[in-house]
Parts: structure tokens; C-alpha cells; sequence
């Protein structure tokens, strides 16, 4: 593991002693090793398993946007099973029913004729849901994911069932199509910790997977337990944040919002509405997630920036001027990161 250098005012040590900072040295060899397996099957696109595995780590759902073809459904699906998670995936049509996600009451007689109704849970009742296409599916149907992704719960039939932890909703989305599609309510976007933009990869890489054979899907070692997914996502949130983040957090989310004095002219112009405390919460928490996946014992605010533009990009409204002149929201952040310096 890299040693913290003393002089660098973010670097605080574990509070736990010698037993986590081991424990985050081995955190990053798993993160190696996760890696390599995922790696296996998904050619090219380190960044996006990058930001998958903080996401996971740090306990919260991600948003992959990304055309058709790049592995967004191989790479969740390999995830589950570098992992041995039970895994779900539902495609999101306009005729998907709330209950065909969550679950519904059914009527049952037994031996002496007597009726009962019994729950029959749906797919959200694992442990890595894939939610593939999320935006096909009107907002009634889309809202059944809500109390699952913010509460780990599904209330049917007058009763509230827990779903089984580690709980984590990764849902794909389409950029290019959207004819007959419904747009995630901002509400909704939130849940999401991250949104993670997926390209096309590199012409090597792309010769790479281009040559092999559609049948040959490399096997999968399982590197994980959920149990032990558990206990490192309890290791990352013991990860100290230095007040010096947290200022630097606070700043960031305060430049997003027009009506605030840290909100240059030029850039309040451009939006509408800004991030929200939640969307600061979640930024501190896959600041912790990368620091503890490379091994460090501090969150610095380094990771801040680095992961701020997944963080936030879904979480700004750009007003009307902005979508007229063609700046999109990361042009937004980086105007933003530009204004809080680091």
C-alpha cells in the first residue's frame, strides 16, 4: 500500500489501527483481481469498470448511458458473477407492470379450502438487478424501483419486504434512440450515485474483441462472497474524510446552483437547478470507494474532482440558453471544477 505522505493536509490515518489499514491493503489487491476477471470478457473499457466497482463498493447504484453493443449487459453480468451475487435483469418495455418488477399477492386455497393470499417476490428481490433500458418503461412502472433503490424495501399487499443486502440497482440507458421513450424523473436520477457515459473503445481494443469468437465467453472465478462485499462496503465508509473535502464538496455543489453568490454569472446563465446534499453525500462516499480501491487510507480531494463529473453530470438542469448553444452537462462541470479551484 502507498504511504500517506504526512505533509499532505487531506491525509488523516485510519481511525481503525493496524487491522484496516491491512484490510485496505488487501481491498486493492481484490480490486486487482476483480479487474482481471471482468477483464476477461470486457475489452477496452477500464474506466467504466473503474467506476462500476466504486459504485458497488461505495453501496450505491450506477446509470450506464451508452449505445447499443458496447458490453454494458456482459459487464454487469460478469460483475454478478466475479462476485457470486444473484443476479436479475429485467428489459424495461412500455407494457412492464409495476408487479412484474416488484412482485404481486396471489390467491391460494389450501388442503381444507380455506384462501390465502401469498406474495410471490418479483426480480428486484436479488442482489445486482440490471435494469436494461430503463428510459422504455413509463414513469409509473419506473417509480416501483424507488423504495428499492433508496430504502432496500418493496412494499406489496399492505406489507413491506426487505430485500436481500447487498442490494444494487444498475440500469443501462440508450442516448441515441429516443423515440417512444420516457426521460428518469430528476427525482428518480438521483438515486443513481453515478452516471457512467460508456464509448466506444479503442481501435485496439476494438480489433481485440471484433476477432473473438461469440461463443468463447471466457469462465469466471468468483473473487467475492456478498457477506464479504458487506464488510468492505462498511471498510470504505470508515475511510476518514478530511474537513478540507468536505469544504471542497460543499463548494462544488454551492458553484452548481444559479442562485448562489459562489455561482459565476457566466455559468448561472446555463443552469436551471443545481445538485442537491444528496448528490454531496454520494460524491464523499465514491471518494472513499476509489481511495480505499487503490489502497490509500484518506480520501484526498483528488478523488473528489476525479469523480465529480459521474457524480453530478445527471443531477444539473441546464437551462435553456445552455441547450441552445450545445453545452452539455459535462462542459457545465468542467466550468464548474474550473471555478472551485483545487
Amino acid at each position: 500500500m502507498p504511504d500517506t505522505p504526512t505533509s499532505n493536509p487531506d491525509a488523516t490515518p485510519l481511525s481503525g489501527g493496524r487491522s484496516d489499514t491491512e484490510a485496505l491493503a488487501a481491498l486493492a489487491r481484490t480490486h486487482g483481481r476483480l479487474l482481471e476477471q471482468i477483464e476477461r470478457r470486457v475489452i477496452g473499457q477500464r474506466e467504466v469498470v473503474e467506476l462500476l466497482l466504486i459504485s458497488l463498493f461505495a453501496g450505491g447504484h450506477a446509470l450506464f448511458v451508452g449505445v447499443p453493443g458496447l458490453a454494458k449487459t456482459l459487464l454487469v453480468s460478469s460483475l454478478a458473477e466475479a462476485m457470486d451475487l444473484d443476479f436479475s435483469r429485467i428489459q424495461f418495455t412500455p407494457d412492464l407492470m409495476p408487479s412484474d418488477i416488484t412482485g404481486s399477492e396471489v390467491l391460494e386455497e389450501d388442503g381444507s379450502g380455506r384462501r390465502n393470499f401469498r406474495f410471490v417476490p418479483g426480480p428486484v428481490f436479488c442482489n445486482l438487478l440490471l435494469a436494461d433500458e430503463i428510459n422504455r418503461t413509463p414513469p409509473k412502472t419506473q417509480a416501483a424501483l424507488l423504495q428499492a433503490m433508496q430504502e432496500a424495501k418493496v412494499s406489496a399487499g399492505g406489507k413491506t419486504h426487505p430485500l436481500p443486502p447487498p442490494f444494487h440497482v444498475f440500469a443501462t440507458q440508450n442516448p441515441i434512440e429516443q423515440e417512444g421513450t420516457y426521460p428518469l424523473p430528476e427525482a428518480q436520477l438521483d438515486r443513481f450515485m453515478v452516471e457512467i457515459l460508456v464509448d466506444y473503445p479503442d481501435e485496439d481494443a476494438e480489433r481485440q474483441i471484433v476477432s473473438m469468437s461469440l461463443d468463447a465467453r471466457a469462465q469466471l472465478e468468483p473473487i467475492l462472497t456478498p457477506a464479504q462485499l458487506l464488510e468492505l462496503q462498511a471498510l470504505v465508509r470508515r475511510v476518514p474524510v478530511p474537513p478540507s473535502v468536505v469544504e471542497h464538496v460543499v463548494a462544488l455543489l454551492r458553484t452548481t446552483r444559479p442562485q448562489e453568490d459562489r455561482c459565476p454569472p457566466a455559468l448561472r446563465e446555463l443552469l436551471r437547478w443545481g445538485a442537491g446534499p444528496r448528490a454531496g453525500q454520494q460524491l464523499v462516499v465514491a471518494a472513499q470507494a476509489r481511495a480505499a480501491l487503490a489502497g490509500r487510507e484518506a480520501v484526498t480531494i483528488a478523488d473528489v474532482r476525479a469523480l465529480t463529473p459521474a457524480a453530478l453530470r445527471h443531477r444539473l438542469v441546464p437551462s435553456f440558453a445552455a441547450e441552445s448553444r450545445g453545452v452539455g452537462p459535462d462542459e457545465l462541470l468542467a466550468r464548474v471544477l474550473e471555478a472551485v479551484p483545487a
